[in-house]
């Protein structure tokens, strides 16, 4: 295995870069940034400064990694950009440094963000999460593992998203949104649990209706979500995904789309 980079590309002196590593013509890696091994950079892709990309990631056309916080408060502070293993980035896709809030903006392993996507400061991207094409995620956001957004979204700063939820195309998403459920417009509104996706995650009948049962207690009842919170403990069972459902909307300081 041998590293490939172009005579037109500019790497930093600080840089570290694995084996097996392709940087493109006129790509730029610069201060600081570490490369995993297996990675490809793209042709006049960018990584600005204080970028760690895992092993077999790829960043596409264009694509700027590692560019200041688009924050007034933000004050020059030491802040990274985190890419987990075998993620592809596809091209012209924006991914912001943290502020001191988090100090880092990571993306977890194995996603898939396709072209124009933007992630701002301090968001957290679970693993297996695939954003489509146009998406903009604001400061903050929050996506939990192998959760779905749709093209030409907007999420607003500080949501987040559960994991294995799914969010329809050109939707604005203002509210937190549950784990394991459908949802999409503007304003957003809930279409019930994300059936065929938990059923290609391989979830059992059984835990399907049992979240189906959470589902109608906390959003098709009669019962606010106080009263479903208090109803929970005792209708439902006390299985980890279901757990994780009450959790996720107990700890909502947004609010829950509904």
């Amino acid at each position: 295995m041998t590293t490939r980079i172009h005579p037109s590309a500019l790497i930093d002196a600080s840089a570290t870069i694995g084996a097996d590593v392709e940087v493109g013509p006129w790509a730029i890696v610069g201060p600081r940034c570490v490369v995993g091994d297996g990675s490809v950079i793209a042709a006049r892709a960018t990584l600005e400064e204080n970028v760690r990309l895992g092993a077999r990631v790829k960043v596409g056309i264009g694509s700027v990694l590692g560019g200041a916080p688009q924050d007034l408060k933000f004050k020059g502070e030491e802040t990274w950009v985190e890419i987990g293993e075998g993620t592809t980035i596809r091209e012209y896709a924006t991914i912001n440094r943290g502020t001191s809030e988090s100090f880092k903006t990571t993306v977890g392993a194995n996603c898939f963000l396709m072209s124009y996507v933007h992630l701002a400061h301090d968001c957290h991207i679970g693993n297996g999460v695939i954003i489509s094409n146009g998406t903009q995620l604001a400061g903050h956001v929050k996506v939990e593992d192998r959760a779905i957004i749709s093209g030409l979204c907007a999420v607003h700063q500080f949501a987040r998203i559960g994991r294995h939820a799914f969010i329809g195309g050109c939707s604005r998403v203002a509210k937190d949104v549950p784990p394991f459920v459908k949802a999409v417009g503007n304003p957003i509104k809930l279409y019930g649990l994300n059936s065929v996706g938990l059923q290609r995650a391989g979830f059992s009948p059984e835990l399907l209706a049992e979240l189906k049962k959470a589902y109608r207690l906390f959003f098709r009842s009669e019962v606010n979500i106080s009263q479903a919170m208090e109803m929970a403990k005792s209708e439902l069972q006390p299985l980890p995904e279901v757990d994780a459902f009450v959790a996720f909307v107990e700890a909502s300081g947004r609010g829950v789309v509904v």
